[in-house]
C-alpha cells in the first residue's frame, strides 16, 4: 500500500488569492478551454450572429442549453426579439468564421459566408461540426449581460472534423 500524497502547500499570498473583480475572472477564464459556437438568429428578414465561447448544456429532458450576450452587443436586438436561434459547432478549420462573428462591424453573412435558412427561419451555417435550431424560453438579466436559456427543437449532429477551443484569447485546435 502507497501512502498518499502529501499536500501541496502554496505561499500565504497565492491561498489568499486576489480580490474579485472583472480583471480577475477573465485572467482566470483565460485558462479554461472553451469549445467555439455561433449563435444566429434573424430579425427583420435580416440574419445576425455572434462568436460565443459561453454556450453550456442546462438539460438532456428536456433538452435545454444556455450562453450569455452582453446587451451592448450588435447582436442583442436580434437575440432579444427572436423566438428560435441556431446555436454551430465550430470546427478547427473554422478559425476565420470565428473570427468573422467575433469581430465587431464584420460583414458576417457577406459572400465567403456560407449560410442557408433552416428551421424556423434560422440562419444556418455550412460546414458546421454540428448546429441546432432551439426555441427561447427565457432571457435572465445577469449584469450588463443576458443568460439565454433555450430548448434544441431540430438540430443535426454529423459533421466532419474536430472541435475549435478558446483558450487564452486565441483559438486553438485540440491536440491529443
Amino acid at each position: 500500500m502507497t501512502a498518499p500524497a502529501a499536500p501541496t502547500t502554496s505561499s500565504p499570498r497565492s491561498r489568499a488569492g486576489h480580490p474579485g473583480s472583472p480583471d480577475l475572472l477573465r485572467s482566470v477564464f483565460r485558462r479554461h478551454a472553451a469549445g467555439v459556437a455561433v449563435i444566429t438568429a434573424e430579425t427583420c428578414g435580416r440574419p445576425a450572429g455572434f462568436t460565443a465561447t459561453s454556450l453550456n448544456s442546462v438539460s438532456a429532458d428536456p433538452p435545454l442549453l444556455s450562453f450569455t450576450i452582453g446587451t451592448g452587443s450588435s447582436s442583442w436586438p436580434a437575440v432579444r426579439d427572436s423566438d428560435h436561434l441556431g446555436v454551430h459547432i465550430l470546427g478547427e478549420h473554422q478559425r476565420e468564421l470565428a473570427g468573422l462573428f467575433a469581430r465587431s462591424g464584420a460583414d458576417r453573412f457577406g459572400p465567403a459566408t456560407g449560410w442557408s435558412t433552416g428551421p424556423h427561419g434560422v440562419p444556418l451555417l455550412d460546414g458546421v461540426l454540428a448546429w441546432l435550431v432551439c426555441r427561447v424560453v427565457a432571457r435572465v438579466p445577469a449584469g450588463e449581460h443576458r443568460v439565454i436559456i433555450a430548448e434544441a427543437v431540430a438540430g443535426d449532429p454529423a459533421g466532419e472534423g474536430r472541435p475549435l477551443l478558446y483558450h487564452q484569447g486565441r483559438f486553438n485546435a485540440l491536440r491529443d
